[in-house]
């Protein structure tokens, strides 16, 4: 006789109302990314995440909601693998902030980019979602500077230690921002090279390198 089959276990509702509630965050980053701010819609939203539109209302009654939500969820969900991936590189200095840029080059040129240039530059001219993309913008700066500030704790009483990690993203998303319309990925490597030895110079310490005599070893 063949062995019996347990029964699956039955999910709580609340695991269920999570994974309504993930299935819907995905699916609007996929909306923002597939049809941009404008022609995102909740209904297109619950389509894609097939859910009903009621189920869809119950989460997130406004679309300004969905919105702002899912993309805080996206950067969530990017700051843990970034510090995943960070805690997989060998023990010592050496190369980490070269890594580190590398691991921020390959999240900011990922589809992700899409979703919140769409939101940011429609928060400029919609006062509904001026003011929850302000407070999103806020807090993902305090996450940046908390995980710069852990990574990199040798350094912080360098001057340029406080400015860091904006002056990279703000060269980052440029960069990706430009990749739109000039897909020139060996020209964009170019650049990313270069903010490397910037921050050998201005960051020795965080990266592993010794000054002696004013030569970078």
């Amino acid at each position: 006789m063949p062995p019996a089959t347990l029964p699956a276990a039955r999910r709580t509702q609340a695991e269920r109302s999570a994974t309504t509630r993930t299935q819907l965050l995905d699916a609007t980053l996929v909306c923002l990314q597939d049809l941009g701010y404008t022609r995102t819609t909740t209904t297109e939203i619950a389509r894609r995440a097939g859910v009903s539109r009621g189920a869809q209302l119950h989460h997130f009654p406004a679309k300004v909601e969905l919105v702002t939500q899912a993309v805080e969820h996206l950067f969530e969900r990017r700051h843990a693998e970034f510090l995943a991936a960070f805690e997989r590189l060998p023990v010592g200095p050496a190369g980490r902030l070269d890594a580190a840029i590398d691991l921020l080059w390959s999240m900011v040129k990922g589809p992700a980019f899409l979703a919140w240039l769409e939101l940011a530059v429609a928060a400029r001219t919609d006062p509904e979602l001026a003011a929850p993309v302000a407070e999103l913008t806020g807090r993902f700066v305090v996450m940046v500077d908390t995980t710069f500030r852990r990574l990199f704790p040798s350094d912080e009483e360098n001057p340029f230690f406080e400015v860091a990690p904006r002056f990279a993203f703000a060269l980052l998303d440029g960069l990706a921002l430009e990749r739109l319309h000039n897909p020139d990925d060996a020209a964009a490597e170019r650049v990313v090279d270069m903010l490397k030895r910037l921050a050998a110079l201005v960051m020795p310490r965080a990266r592993g390198v010794e000054l002696a005599a004013g030569v970078t070893r």
